[in-house]
C-alpha cells in the first residue's frame, strides 16, 4: 500500500496486482490524493495536471466501485480548483458522453454512475467558473435519469443536488426541470432513490421559490404521498424537506420588483399548519377536494404517511426556532390537539386509531416544546396547556350539566374530547417531570390553577382521561416531592368522599395509585401512616363493591388497584398490612372446585364480570406483592399464599365453558384473567404449583392455538428470544432512534394497536423502563400471548417428560389444520413458545425429554426457519442452537449443521438461505466451534459464497451477519481464514451500490470481530500484519465514507478498536474531526458510536483529542454542524451543549463520564476554560431575583464589600454559550466545579496561596490558578445553592461546602493575621439562609446544616457579631427540632425527619468540637462546666466567642445528643434482639421507619459521639448537667434514664448510676464500632470515634472506670490492636496509641489507688518481706575487707520503705501488718544460726543494721515485746564483744542512733541494757591503748555513744553521767612529756579527748569542777595536758579533721542512710 502513496498512480504497481488488489490499490492511492493536493503548492499541480486528469479520468472506464468513484469525482474537482480550470470543459464533455452512452450491460453502469457522480463534484467545487455549460449537463442528466434503474436514479438525484448547491441562483433556469424530475423519484419505489430525490429538491428549494410559495400545496402532496409505504430513512429525509419548504413559506420576504410580490401569495401560518394537518388527518388524497371517500368521512391514512408527517411537524418548528415556538406557542397547541378533537373524528373513530394518533401528537409536544424551549420558556407552555385543560373542562361540564346519564356519557363531544384532554395532560406531566422543582413557582401561581385543572378532569367520564390525569400528577409528584403528601391526601379524602360517582372511584384510584407508584422515585418517601389509611380504605371499597351493583365493578377495581399500588412501597410499609392481605386474597377465591361449581351455576354475566374482576385484581395484587416484597417472602407467607393458587387455576380451565355461557360481555374480563395468572405464575416458583401444571399446560396450548386469534404479534412476541445482535439485521423499525416513540405503530403492523395505559390500568404504579414517558401495555388479547409463550417455556420444563410429548404434538397439528394468515399466526406462537421452553432447559441445564421430542422440535423449528416472516426466522435460527445446546451431542451438532449446509447447496429462494445461514452462526455462537475445523472451514466456505450473492442483499446481509457470529465465536481458530475474509470485505466494501446499508452494516459487523479477533497483534511491524492493518484502515475509510448513519456507526466502533489494540497506527486527527462532524448528528446510533469513542479517546489522549478538535473547527470546514459551537467553548463546551439537550439516558452517560475524564486530564492546564464553561451553564439561566437579593442582604448586615457586584451582575460582557440550560445540566456543572478543585488539590500548592499565585502569575502570565477565582467559585456556589431546582441547590451548597473546606486557612497577603475568604461572609450567609425556610425540604436544610457548620468550624470568621448571622441558622433549627420526631413536617417519610434533626444535631457536635480544640489551644484544657460558666460570668471567655455561643445551649444539645446515640445503639443491635427494642422506636425515629432511618444514624453518630464525650469530659463526670431537669423541651426527648427525663413512675437513679450509663454507652458503641470496622467505614467515624475515646480518658472517673475492669481494658486494647493493624492511616494508627496510652495511664492509677488500699497490702506483704529478707539473708556475707555489698544496700533500702509504709499505721491492716513484721523481724534474728554448717560466715553488720531498721522505723508494738526485744539486746551485747573493729565501730554507730530514738519505750530498754557495757569497754583505755586507726575510732565512737546518752538522759541523772564521762576523757589526755614522743594515733585521741572535754566542761561546770576538786590527779593530769598543748600548738594539727570524719579510709561507711 505505500506504493500508492504518490502524486501520480503508480501503474507499475497497479498493473502487477490482481483485480481485487487493484480496487483496493486504486481507493488507497486516491485517499492519499485527496490529503497530497491540498498539501502541494498549486505550481507542483499544475506541473502534473495533464498527466493526473488523464488517469483519473481512465479509471473511469474501469467500472470503479460506488466508494472510488465519489472519491474519484472529488479529487478531479479538487485538481481543477487548484490547477488550471482550461481543461475541465473537456472532463465534462466525457463524463457526459459517457452518461449518453448507449451500452446498457451491467458492466458499463459504474462507469456511467462514476460520469454521474463526477460532474455533481465539478460543479459543486467549481460552480459558476463552468459558465453556462450546466444547461446542457442538466439536460443529459434529466435525459439519463428517464431510463436509468435505481441506482443510476439515486446518484442522479445527489449529483444533482451537488449541481444545484455550486451554481446557487444561476441554475435558476433548470430549476423547473430538476424540479419536475425530482418529483417522480420522491416516490420511487426504491427508498434510496426517495431519500436522494428529497435531498435534490431540499438543495432546489434554496433559490426555486416557487417550491414554498405557488407550488407549496403540490410540494406537500408530494411529501404525503412520497410517505406511503416509505421506511425510516424517507420519513426522515421527505420530513426534513416538508418541515424546511413550510418554515420558509412562513417565515421568507420575498425578494424583486412590487409586481412581483404581488404575483407570489404570501402564505399564512394557519394556512401552512392547515396543510400539515390535512396531510395527518387525510394523507395525499386530503387534496382531492371533490372526493367522495372524504366527504364520505371513510377514507383511512395510512400509518407510515402520519409517522412522516408527525417528523415533518416537528422539522417545521424545530426550523423555526425556540424563540418563534415561544412567540406562538399557544396557536401551535390548538392547532396540535385539534388533530385529535371532534373536528375529526376520522383520526380516532377506532380505539386503535386514536392511541396512534395520540402519540402521534404527543410526539410533536414533547419533541419540540421539550427539545427547543428553556426552562423558563416551558414554565409559560405549561400554563397554555393548563388554559386549554380548562377550556375542555368547560365543555366537558357544560354537557354533562345538560340531560340524562345516558344522554351525557354517549355524548360525541365527551367522546371526542378525551383524546385532546389525554395529549394535554400527558405532555404536561412530562414537562413538569423534566422541569423537576424549578416548576415549584408555577405550582404556587394560584391565577394558574394547575393542581384544581389536574383534579378536576380526574373525574371525566372517559377512562383515557382519568389515567392520564393520574399519571399527571404522579409525574408532579416525581418532579415535586413536597407535593406528594398533600396530592395524596387530597385524592384520598376526595376517594373516601365520593365513593358513590363510578367516575371519582376509578379516577382518584388511579390517582392514589400513580402517586405510590412515584413514591419509589422520592428518596424522601410518604409519612408510614399513610399505608395504614390506604389498607383501610381498600378494604372498605371492596367491602362495600357488593352493596350497589352499579359501583360493583369500580369498587372492586379500585380496591385490589389499591393493595397492589401499595405493595411497591416495600417491606417495611407491607409487613404491618401482610396479615389482612393475605385474608383478602384467600376470601376473593372459592375454597374447593365444589363452591367454583356453586358458582356457576348461579352466576349471571354482570356478576361473572365483578368476580373475574375482583378475581384479577387480586392475582394482580399477590403478583405485585411478589416483585417489591420479596424480603418478607417466607416459607410461612409462601405457604399461606399457596391455597388459592388451586382453585384460581381451576377456573381457568373454566373460563371457557363460562365464557360459552354468557357471551362476549366476560370475552375481555377473561383474557385479563389468564394475563394476570399467567404472569403471577412466571414470578412464582414452579415448585408452588407443580400439582397443577399439567392443567396449566393444556391452557397455554389453547391459548396459543387459539381459532379466533388473527393479529400477528411477532414484532413483540419475538425479539426477547432473539439473539440482540441478531435484531438488528432484520429490520430498522427495532433499533433504537429518536423517533422510536411513533415509529414503534409501524414496527407492531396496522392491525395492531400501540400500547396504551388504558389497556392495563394496574401498570400506572409500576415504573416504566423508558424513562420518564407514560407506561405503554399492549392490548389484553396481545399481552395474554406474551405471558402465555414466556410461562409455556416454565411449566413445559417442570412437567413429566412423557407428558411434553402429547403437547408438542397437538401444537404441530394445530399448525397443519390451519390454513392462511391464520397458520402463520398460530406458527408464530407455538415456535415462540418452543424457543422459550429451549431457552429455559438450556440455561437451567435441563433434559429436552424422549427421543420423539427432539424430532418433534426439528421438525417446528425448521419449518420456522423456512418462515417468510424474518423475525419467525431469527428465532427459529435462535432455537435450532438451543435445541443442540440442550441436546449436547456432538453427532446432533454435526446433524443440524449439516441439515442447513444441505439446504444452502440446493436451495436458491431467500427465504431458505437466510435462514440456514444465520442457523450456522447461531450453532456457532452457542457451541463454539462445533466440534472440528473441518465444519467451521464448511460454513466459511458456504457463507463466502453467500455473501456473493449480488443478485440478494438480504442473502448477503444475513450470510455476512452469521460470518461476523462464527468470526466472533471462532477465536484463535480464525486466524487461518482473517486474510481471505478480510480480502472479501474490503472487495464487498468497494462494490456493493451504498443503497445497499443493510449488506454494508454486515460488513461493519464482520470488520469489527476481525480486528478483536487479531486484538494486540494489529501492533507488529511484519509485513502481513501491516498488510492487514492497512486493510482494515481502508475499509474503516470506506465505510466512514458511506452515506448510511449506521454503517459510519459501524466504521467509528472499528476505528475505536483499532485504537484500543494498535494506537499508533490511527490516525487521530482525522478520527476525531469525523468524530466533532457526527457530535450532532440526528441519528442516536451514530452519536452513541461518537460518544463511546471519544470515551475510550479521551482516557488515553484528552489533551490531542481537544486540539485536534479546535484546530478542526478553526479550519472552519463546512461540513462542522452549526450547533456544535467547538471554536468557541472547546470540545468541552460542545459536548456539554450537547448534554444539555440529549434526552437519551445511555449517551448522557457517556458524554458525562467523556467530560469527566477530560476534566481529570486537563482541568488544572485548562483552568479558565473549565470554570469558565461552568460558569456560563450556571449563569445563564440563573434567576434574577434570587441573585440581587444578596445585595440587600449585604446593605442590611453593613457589609459593602466589592464582592456583591460579582454576584449581582447578571450578564457577561458576551453573550453565553449556552441558552437557558436544563437544571440537571447545571447540576452537573456545580459537580465538575467540585472535580475541579479537587484536581487542583492535587496539583501545585498555588492553587491554594494566593501570595505565591500572585507571584508565578507575574513570571509567566499563563499560569492560573484556582485561587485566582475564588470570586467566581463563591458566585458559581450561590447561584446555584439559590436556585429554584432542589438538586442544584445540594450541588451548590456541596460546591459552598468544598470551596470553604479547601480555601479556610488561605491568608489575605493585605491584611496579615485575616483570611481570603472572610470578605465573602455575607455572601456565605445569604447562600445558606434560603435553605433554612419553612418550605424547604429536609435533605437541603440538612445539607445547609454541614455547611453552616464547616463555616464556624473554619475559623474564617473570628467577629462574635460576624459569627452570630451563620449561627442564628442552626439556632433557628435546634429551636425545630427540640419536640423531637413528631414536630417536624408531614409531608415526608418519618426517616427524613430523623435525617434532618441528625445533621442538626452533627451541624452542632462539629461546632462543639471545634470550639473546645481552639479554647484549649488558648488556654488551659477545659476542666468542668461549671468552670467554664465561672470564666463567662467573669468574661474571661470573651475573646473565645465560640463557646460562649455554643454554651447556650449545651444543656439541650447534651440531651438530645445522647438521646441520638441511645437510638444508635438500639438500631444498630443484631436481629436477634429486636424484640427487646421499644415499639414507638426512639427518641428520634419511629419502629416502623427503623430500616430507612440506620443511614441516617450512621452517617452522623461519630461527630455526635466525639461532643458528648466532651461534654461529659466537661463535667468530669462528677457534677450535674448545667441544665438538669430544666424543662426546656416540651416533651422528654428520650424515654430513658440517660437524660434525666424519665417518664413518672419510673425509678430514679442515682447520679453514679447515670454517669456509668453514658460511660457505658459511649464506650459500647466506639468498641461496637471499631471491632468490626465495615469497609465503607470513613475516616471522620474511625478518628471521631478514637477522639471520643480520647476525651473520655481525659478525665479520672472514667480511667478509674477503665482501671478498675481488667477485661474491659484488654477488649479495648485488642480492638485497638485490631484498628492498628488493619489501618495505615498514620493519624488513626496515632489517635489509637494515644487511646492505648491512656489505658495504660488508667491501669497504672489503679494500681497506685490500690497500693494506698489497706487490705490490698496484706496480701502482698508477706511475699515482699519474704523476698527482701531471703535476698539479704542469701548476700549479707563477710566479704574480704569488711565491704557492704550493693545488693544488701538495695535490700536494706527497701526494707526500710516497707517499714516506713502509710498502711503499718492505717487502721484497717495495723494490727495485720504488726504481726506480719514480727514474724519478719523474727526471721533476721533467725538468721544468725545457720542452716548448715557450710554456708559461709554471716556480716554481722548487714543483719545488726537490719534489726535497727527495724526498731527505727516500725511502730514500737513491733519491736517492744520482751522475747523480740531481748533478742535484739542480746544481738548488740554479743556483736559489742566480737573482736573485729569494724564490727565494733558499726555496733556504736547503730547503738547511737538507737538512743537517740524519742520514743522512750524503744530506747531506754537498750540503754538499760548496754550502757554499763559500753563504759567497761571505755575504761579499758588504760591497760589497752589503741594501736591503728580502726581501734582509735572504736573509742571515739564508744564516746559519741555516752554523750548522746548524756543528752537524752533525764536532767537529774546527767551528773552522773557526766561524772562517769570525764573520767574516761581525761584518762585519754597525755601530759607534756608523754605528748611528745607519742605516736600519732595516741596524739589523735589526746586532742579528741581534749577537744570534747572543753566542749562538756562549761555545759556541767559545777560537776566537772566537783570532779576535778574531788579527785587531785585528775586535776593534774588535765593541767598537764592543757600546757603541754600549748607548748606544741604550733604544730597546728587540724584535729577537726579527724573527729568529723575519723573513719575516712574505712569501708564500713554507707553511701545510703537505711535509719
Amino acid at each position: 500500500m505505500e506504493l500508492a502513496h504518490s502524486l501520480l498512480l503508480n501503474e507499475e504497481a497497479y498493473n502487477q496486482l490482481g483485480e481485487v488488489q487493484k480496487a483496493e490499490f486504486i481507493f488507497e492511492w486516491l485517499r492519499y490524493l485527496e490529503k497530497l493536493l491540498l498539501a502541494t503548492s498549486r505550481n507542483d499541480v499544475k506541473e502534473k495536471q495533464k498527466t493526473l486528469v488523464e488517469q483519473l479520468l481512465s479509471l473511469l472506464n474501469n467500472s470503479p466501485g460506488p466508494p472510488t468513484r465519489k472519491l474519484l469525482a472529488k479529487n478531479l474537482a479538487i485538481l481543477y480548483s487548484i490547477g488550471d480550470t482550461f481543461s475541465v470543459y473537456e472532463a465534462i464533455d466525457k463524463c457526459n458522453d459517457l452518461i449518453r452512452s448507449k451500452d446498457d450491460s451491467p458492466s458499463y453502469l459504474p462507469t456511467k454512475l462514476a460520469a454521474v457522480v463526477c460532474l455533481g463534484s465539478l460543479y459543486k467545487k467549481l460552480g459558476r467558473i463552468l459558465g453556462n455549460t450546466f444547461t446542457d449537463t442538466v439536460g443529459n442528466i434529466l435525459k439519463a435519469v428517464k431510463s436509468a434503474e435505481s441506482q443510476g436514479r439515486y446518484e442522479i438525484m445527489l449529483s444533482l443536488q451537488n449541481i444545484l448547491n455550486g451554481l446557487g441562483a444561476a441554475a435558476a433556469p433548470c430549476h423547473r426541470d430538476v424540479y419536475k424530475a425530482a418529483r417522480s423519484c420522491l416516490t420511487d419505489r426504491s427508498m434510496a432513490v426517495r431519500c436522494a430525490a428529497a435531498k435534490c429538491l431540499l438543495e432546489l428549494q434554496n433559490e426555486a421559490i416557487f417550491m414554498w410559495s405557488t407550488d407549496l400545496d403540490s410540494v406537500a402532496a408530494l411529501c404525503f404521498k412520497s410517505f406511503e409505504g416509505s421506511n425510516y430513512d424517507v420519513r426522515i429525509s421527505v420530513s426534513k424537506l416538508l418541515g424546511t419548504i413550510l418554515a420558509k413559506a412562513v417565515t421568507s420576504k420575498h425578494p424583486g420588483t412590487a409586481a412581483s410580490r404581488q404575483s407570489i401569495r404570501r402564505v399564512s401560518l394557519e394556512e401552512v399548519l392547515e396543510l400539515l394537518g390535512t396531510g395527518f388527518l387525510r394523507g395525499s388524497s386530503g387534496f382531492l377536494r371533490a372526493s367522495g371517500d372524504m366527504l364520505k368521512g371513510t377514507s383511512s391514512v395510512s400509518r407510515d404517511v402520519r409517522v412522516g408527517v408527525t417528523q415533518a411537524y416537528v422539522v417545521f418548528v424545530s426550523t423555526l426556532g425556540g424563540a418563534w415556538l415561544e412567540k406562538n406557542f399557544a396557536a401551535f397547541l390548538s392547532h396540535i390537539l385539534s388533530l385529535v378533537s371532534q373536528s375529526h373524528p376520522k383520526a380516532t373513530q377506532t380505539q386503535i386509531d386514536a392511541v396512534c394518533c395520540r402519540r402521534c401528537v404527543s410526539f410533536i409536544l414533547r419533541t419540540t416544546v421539550g427539545g427547543l424551549l428553556g426552562e423558563k420558556a416551558q414554565l409559560a407552555v405549561v400554563k397554555d396547556i393548563c388554559q386549554a385543560i380548562w377550556k375542555l373542562k368547560k365543555v366537558m361540564d357544560a354537557v354533562m350539566s345538560d340531560g340524562n346519564l345516558e344522554t351525557r356519557v354517549g355524548s360525541t363531544h365527551v367522546a371526542a374530547s378525551q383524546h385532546m384532554l389525554v395529549c394535554a395532560l400527558q405532555e404536561l406531566g412530562n414537562l413538569i417531570h423534566n422541569l423537576g422543582t424549578t416548576a415549584a413557582p408555577l405550582l404556587q401561581d394560584s391565577s394558574t390553577g394547575l393542581l384544581d385543572s389536574i383534579l378536576s378532569v380526574t373525574l371525566h367520564p372517559s377512562i383515557s382521561v382519568r389515567l392520564a390525569a393520574a399519571w399527571c400528577l404522579h409525574c408532579i409528584a416525581v418532579a415535586l416531592p413536597s407535593y406528594l403528601t398533600p396530592l395524596l391526601d387530597r385524592c384520598l379524602e376526595r376517594l373516601t368522599g365520593h365513593k358513590s360517582s363510578p367516575e371519582a372511584v376509578t379516577g382518584f384510584s388511579f390517582a392514589v395509585a400513580a402517586l405510590l407508584g412515584a413514591v419509589k422515585h422520592c428518596p424522601l418517601g410518604i409519612p408510614h401512616g399513610k399505608g395504614k389509611i390506604i389498607m383501610t380504605l381498600a378494604e372498605d371499597l371492596l367491602c362495600s363493591a357488593a352493596q350497589n351493583s352499579r359501583l360493583s365493578a369500580q369498587r372492586t377495581q379500585a380496591g385490589w388497584l389499591l393493595i397492589a399500588a401499595l405493595m411497591t412501597l416495600g417491606p417495611a410499609v407491607v409487613s404491618h398490612h401482610l396479615a389482612r392481605v393475605l385474608l383478602l386474597w384467600k376470601c376473593v377465591f372459592p375454597a374447593s372446585p365444589k363452591d367454583l361449581e356453586t358458582e356457576k351455576s348461579r352466576g349471571d354475566s354482570f356478576t361473572w364480570q365483578v368476580t373475574l374482576e375482583g378475581r384479577a385484581g387480586a392475582l394482580c395484587a399477590i403478583k405485585s406483592f411478589v416483585s417489591h416484597c420479596g424480603d418478607l417472602l417466607t416459607e410461612e407467607v409462601i405457604q399461606r399464599l399457596l391455597p388459592p393458587l388451586p382453585c384460581a387455576v381451576d377456573l381457568l380451565t373454566q373460563l371457557s365453558s363460562i365464557l360459552k355461557m354468557y357471551g362476549s360481555p366476560l370475552k375481555t374480563p377473561s383474557m385479563v384473567y389468564r394475563q394476570r395468572l399467567y404472569e403471577l405464575l412466571i414470578l412464582l416458583p414452579p415448585e408452588t404449583y407443580e400439582g397443577n401444571l399439567c392443567a396449566i399446560l393444556k391452557e397455554l396450548a389453547a391459548d396459543l392455538t387459539a381459532p379466533d386469534i388473527q393479529v400477528s404479534a411477532s414484532t413483540f412476541l419475538l425479539p426477547p428470544l432473539c439473539h440482540q445482535d441478531d435484531l438488528l439485521i432484520l429490520s430498522p423499525l427495532l433499533q433504537e432512534t429518536d423517533h422510536r416513540f411513533i415509529e414503534e405503530q409501524l414496527l407492531l403492523g396496522n392491525g395492531v394497536a400501540c400500547g396504551s395505559l388504558e389497556y392495563d390500568p394496574y401498570l400506572i404504579y409500576e415504573k416504566d423502563v423508558e424513562g420518564d414517558s407514560v407506561p405503554k401495555p399492549l392490548p389484553p388479547a396481545l399481552s395474554v400471548i406474551s405471558s402465555a409463550a414466556k410461562l409455556f417455556g416454565v411449566v413445559c420444563a417442570h412437567v413429566g417428560e412423557t407428558q411434553r410429548l402429547p403437547i408438542l404434538e397437538q401444537l404441530l397439528d394445530s399448525i397443519k389444520h390451519t390454513k392462511g394468515a391464520r397458520q402463520q399466526v398460530v406458527q408464530l406462537h407455538v415456535v415462540s413458545s418452543v424457543s422459550s421452553f429451549l431457552k429455559y432447559v438450556a440455561l437451567s441445564k435441563g433434559c429436552l425429554g424422549p427421543e420423539e421430542m427432539k424430532r418433534f422440535a426439528l421438525t417446528l423449528v425448521t419449518g420456522a426457519l423456512e418462515s417468510t416472516n424474518p423475525l419467525l426466522r431469527c428465532a427459529a435460527a435462535e432455537a435450532w442452537a438451543r435445541l443442540a445446546q440442550v441436546l449436547d451431542d456432538g453427532a446432533f451438532t454435526a446433524g443440524l449443521a449439516q441439515v442447513s449446509f444441505d439446504k444452502l447447496k440446493s436451495a436458491r429462494d431467500v427465504v431458505t438461505r437466510t435462514g440456514h445461514s444465520l442457523a450456522l452462526g447461531s450453532l456457532h455462537r452457542y457451541l463454539g466451534g462445533i466440534s472440528s475445523s473441518q465444519h467451521l472451514n464448511s460454513c466459511i466456505g458456504i457463507l463466502y459464497t453467500l455473501a456473493q450473492d449480488s443478485t440478494s442483499p438480504d442473502v448477503q446481509t444475513w450470510a455476512l451477519h452469521s460470518l461476523s457470529l462464527i468470526i466472533d465465536s471462532a477465536g484463535p481458530l480464525y486466524y487461518v481464514h482473517v486474510e481471505p475474509t478480510l480480502s472479501l470485505i474490503i472487495m464487498l466494501l468497494l462494490n456493493v451500490p451504498p443503497t445497499h446499508a443493510e449488506v454494508h452494516q454486515s460488513l461493519g459487523r464482520c470488520l469489527n470481530a476481525l480486528i478483536t479477533t487479531l486484538g494486540p497483534e494489529l501492533q507488529g511491524n511484519s509485513t502481513s500484519i501491516s498488510t492487514l492493518r492497512a486493510s482494515c484502515l481502508l475499509g474503516c475509510a470506506v465505510m466512514q465514507d458511506n452515506p448510511d448513519c449506521l454503517v459510519q456507526a459501524q466504521a467509528i466502533s472499528c476505528l475505536q478498536q483499532l485504537h484500543m489494540f494498535a494506537p499508533r497506527h490511527v490516525n487521530l486527527s482525522s478520527l476525531v474531526s469525523c468524530l466533532c462532524v457526527n457530535l450532532y448528528s440526528p441519528y442516536l446510533l451514530l452519536r452513541r458510536a461518537v460518544l463511546a469513542c471519544l470515551r475510550q479517546l479521551v482516557q488515553r489522549e484528552a489533551a490531542e483529542v481537544s486540539e485536534h478538535a479546535v484546530m478542526l473547527a478553526k479550519d472552519s470546514r463546512e461540513e462542522l454542524t452549526p450547533d456544535a459551537n467547538i471554536r468557541e467553548v472547546g470540545l468541552e463546551g460542545a459536548l456539554l451543549i450537547l448534554l444539555d439537550k440529549e434526552t437519551d439516558e445511555r449517551l448522557c452517560h457517556d458524554i458525562k463520564e467523556t467530560l469527566n475524564y477530560m476534566l481529570t486530564s486537563m482541568a488544572v492546564e485548562k483552568l479558565s476554560l473549565w470554570l469558565k464553561l461552568c460558569k456560563d451553564v450556571l449563569a445563564a439561566s440563573a434567576d434574577c431575583t434570587a441573585i440581587t437579593c444578596v445585595d440587600t442582604m449585604q446593605e442590611e448586615e453593613g457589609d459593602k464589600g466589592d464582592d456583591a457586584s460579582v454576584l449581582t451582575t447578571r450578564h457577561d460582557e458576551k453573550s453565553h454559550p449556552f441558552t437557558n440550560p436544563r437544571w440537571a445540566t447545571r447540576v452537573f456543572a456545580a459537580e465538575c466545579v467540585c472535580r475541579i478543585i479537587n484536581q487542583c488539590e492535587n496539583a501545585s500548592s498555588a492553587h491554594f496561596d494566593i501570595a505565591l499565585a500572585q507571584e508565578m502569575k507575574k513570571k509567566d502570565s499563563r499560569n492560573d490558578f484556582l485561587v485566582l477565582h475564588l470570586a467566581d467559585l463563591i458566585r458559581m456556589a450561590f447561584m446555584a445553592a439559590t436556585d429554584h431546582s432542589d438538586q442544584l441547590r445540594l450541588s451548590g451548597l456541596e460546591m459552598l461546602l468544598v470551596v470553604i473546606r479547601r480555601f479556610a486557612t488561605v491568608p489575605e497577603p493585605e491584611f496579615p493575621g485575616h483570611v481570603i475568604l472572610e470578605q465573602y461572609q455575607a455572601n456565605v450567609g445569604a447562600a445558606l439562609r434560603p435553605a433554612f425556610t419553612s418550605e424547604t425540604p429536609p435533605d437541603v436544610t440538612a445539607k445547609a446544616c454541614q455547611v453552616c457548620s464547616a463555616w464556624i468550624a473554619s475559623g474564617v470568621v473570628s467577629d462574635l457579631n460576624d459569627l452570630r448571622r451563620v449561627h442564628q441558622l442552626l439556632v433557628s433549627s435546634l429551636t425545630k427540632i427540640q419536640a423531637g420526631k413528631e414536630a417536624l413536617s408531614h409531608l415526608y417519610n418519618e426517616s427524613a425527619s430523623t435525617m434532618e434533626i441528625l445533621a442538626v444535631l452533627k451541624a452542632w457536635a462539629e461546632v462543639y468540637i471545634i470550639a473546645v480544640q481552639r479554647h484549649k489551644n488558648h488556654r488551659q484544657p477545659l476542666k468542668t462546666t461549671s468552670c467554664l460558666e465561672d470564666s463567662i460570668r467573669n468574661g474571661s471567655c470573651s475573646s473565645d466567642g465560640l463557646l460562649d455561643l455554643v454554651y447556650a445551649d449545651l444543656g439541650t444539645l447534651s440531651r438530645l445528643w445522647l438521646a441520638a446515640l441511645q437510638d444508635f445503639a438500639l438500631l444498630t443491635l443484631p436481629s436477634e434482639f429486636a424484640s427487646q427494642l421499644p415499639a414507638e422506636g426512639g427518641a428520634f425515629y419511629t419502629a416502623e421507619t427503623s430500616e430507612n432511618a440506620k443511614l441516617q444514624y450512621y452517617n452522623s453518630w461519630a461527630l455526635i459521639l466525639h461532643a458528648t464525650a466532651l461534654w461529659l469530659t466537661s463535667t468530669g463526670f462528677v457534677v450535674a448537667d448545667p441544665d438538669e431537669g430544666a424543662s426546656d423541651l416540651s416533651r422528654p426527648v428520650t424515654p430513658t434514664s440517660m437524660c434525666q427525663g424519665s417518664s413518672s413512675g419510673a425509678t430514679i437513679k442515682s447520679p453514679e448510676d447515670v454517669y456509668t450509663d453514658r460511660f457505658h454507652l459511649i464506650l459500647g458503641i466506639s468498641v461496637e464500632f471499631l471491632c468490626s470496622l465495615r469497609s465503607d467505614a470513613t475516616m471522620e467515624s474511625i478518628t471521631a470515634c478514637l477522639y471520643a475515646l480520647q476525651a473520655l480518658l481525659d478525665v479520672p472517673w472514667p480511667r478509674s472506670k477503665i482501671g478498675s475492669d481488667q477485661d474491659l481494658g484488654i477488649e479495648l486494647l485488642n480492638v485497638l490492636h485490631r484498628v492498628i493493624l488493619t489501618r495505615e492511616s498514620p493519624s488513626i494508627q496515632l489517635a489509637s496509641l494515644e487511646v492505648v496510652r491512656q489505658i495504660i495511664c488508667a491501669a497504672q492509677e489503679h494500681v497506685k489507688e490500690k497500693r494506698r488500699s489497706a487490705e490490698g497490702s496484706i496480701s502482698i506483704l508477706p511475699t515482699i518481706l519474704y523476698l527482701t529478707i531471703g535476698v539479704l539473708r542469701e548476700t549479707a556475707v563477710k566479704l574480704p575487707g569488711g565491704q557492704l555489698s550493693s545488693t544488701v544496700a538495695a535490700s536494706l533500702q527497701a526494707l526500710k520503705g516497707i517499714l516506713s509504709s502509710p498502711m503499718a499505721r492505717a487502721e484497717k491492716s495495723h494490727t495485720a501488718w504488726t504481726d506480719l513484721l514480727r514474724s519478719a523481724l523474727t526471721t533476721v534474728l533467725d538468721c544468725w544460726d545457720p542452716v548448715d554448717e557450710t554456708h559461709q560466715e554471716l556480716d554481722e553488720v548487714s543483719l545488726l543494721t537490719a534489726i535497727t531498721v527495724f526498731i527505727l522505723s516500725t511502730s514500737p508494738e513491733v519491736t517492744t515485746i520482751p522475747c523480740l526485744q531481748k533478742r535484739c539486746i542480746d544481738k548488740f551485747k554479743a556483736t559489742l564483744e566480737i573482736k573485729d573493729p569494724m564490727v565494733q565501730i558499726k555496733t556504736y554507730q547503730l547503738l547511737h542512733s538507737i538512743f537517740q530514738y524519742p520514743n522512750p519505750a524503744v530506747s531506754y530498754p537498750y540503754i538499760y541494757s548496754l550502757a554499763s557495757c559500753i563504759m567497761e569497754k571505755l575504761q579499758e583505755i588504760d591497760k589497752r591503748k589503741p594501736e591503728n586507726t580502726a581501734e582509735l575510732q572504736i573509742f571515739q565512737e564508744g564516746i559519741k555513744v555516752l554523750e548522746t546518752l548524756v543528752t537524752v538522759a533525764e536532767e537529774h541523772h546527767r551528773s552522773q553521767l557526766v561524772a562517769c564521762l570525764l573520767p574516761i576523757l581525761i584518762s585519754f589526755l597525755l601530759d607534756e612529756n608523754a605528748l611528745g614522743s607519742a605516736t600519732s594515733i595516741m596524739r589523735n585521741l589526746h586532742d579528741f579527748a581534749l577537744q570534747n572535754l572543753m566542749q562538756i566542761g562549761p555545759q556541767y561546770s559545777s560537776v566537772f569542777k566537783s570532779l576535778v576538786t574531788s579527785s587531785p590527779a585528775l586535776k593534774a593530769r588535765l593541767e598537764a595536758a592543757i600546757k603541754g598543748n600549748q607548748e606544741s600548738v604550733k604544730v597546728k594539727i587540724p584535729t577537726s579533721k579527724y573527729t568529723k570524719s575519723p573513719g575516712k579510709n574505712s569501708s564500713i561507711q554507707l553511701k545510703t542512710s537505711f535509719l
